[in-house]
């Protein structure tokens, strides 16, 4: 699973291929964009250049012209399509508070959306089908996508949440926050499983919270949530608030329990359809 951001901002070409006499051009970015979206459609090996130039309207030596073969083509496709969905760091640090838990909720929504969205569900099913056989899409992914994303959030954690760590510890806390927070559901959408706005924003803001009163020790927890449930500092009300803290981490966690059982039920009912 990889959720991207960006360090830098986007740089497009908008060359133009010539489609020959009496064509219209037609830019790189859409012959991308149709590559992609039959790569995505029929898997990269049922995809056929033939197709491709098809669907383009251009003829197969001008798409010869700019990629060497198939593989370059798809690899191009893939690579505009992760810088197009990447979400600049610099929104993430624009959403940030004084509210920790706030900031940890905004930055989990904007990444759980980013996931959600068509193109995130694209990007997730195509390179999950094809990185096993080209592992150096898992690593374009990895090293432009996630890569960005932890080290941003291991300075988050650094910066706004007191627990003694090194970078190292930050960074095993941003791999830990990424997965727990935005890569359930956005698996369970790659699987068909169909989730309500509702229930993702649930999901959400129980990650979130159970991610940062599990990160801080435990009278820092309940100094945090203080008397009304929000991240503020001081321990008036560190042994009050745990303990009603922990049985409403436990009661959602009975009841996402059992939202993951039902989704597996689908999935495995939508696996028995497309097998039948």
């Amino acid at each position: 699973m990889n959720v991207a951001v960006s360090t830098r901002g986007k740089s497009k070409s908008n060359h133009k291929l010539r489609q020959g006499p009496g064509r219209p051009t037609l830019t790189n970015e859409e012959l991308l964009d149709k590559a992609l979206d039959l790569f995505l459609e029929n898997g990269f090996e049922r995809t056929t250049i033939d197709a491709i130039t098809a669907s383009a309207g251009m003829a197969k030596r001008t798409v010869y012209l700019r990629y060497s073969d198939k593989t370059a083509l798809f690899k191009a496709a893939l690579q505009r399509a992760i810088e197009d969905w990447i979400v600049p760091v610099e929104r993430l640090r624009a959403a940030e508070s004084d509210d920790v838990e706030e900031t940890l909720l905004r930055v989990g929504q904007i990444l759980m959306e980013n996931l959600m969205s068509p193109a995130g569900l694209r990007l997730l099913r195509i390179t999950n089908a094809e990185s096993a056989r080209m592992p150096e899409i898992g690593a374009y992914t990895t090293q432009n996508g996630t890569g960005p994303t932890i080290a941003y959030l291991a300075d988050l954690i650094q910066r706004r949440i007191p627990f003694r760590s090194d970078i190292a510890d930050a960074q095993e806390a941003a791999f830990a926050f990424l997965y727990l927070v935005a890569c359930g559901p956005a698996t369970m959408a790659a699987w068909g499983v169909v989730l309500d706005a509702a229930a993702i924003d649930r999901h959400t803001q129980y990650c979130v919270r159970l991610f940062l009163y599990g990160l801080l020790p435990r009278e820092a927890a309940g100094a945090a949530r203080g008397a009304n449930g929000s991240a503020q500092s001081g321990p008036a009300h560190a042994e009050t608030n745990v303990p009603r803290s922990q049985q409403a981490l436990e009661t959602e966690n009975r009841r996402l329990k059992k939202l993951l059982l039902d989704s597996m039920l689908q999935v495995a009912a939508l696996k028995e359809r497309q097998g039948s």
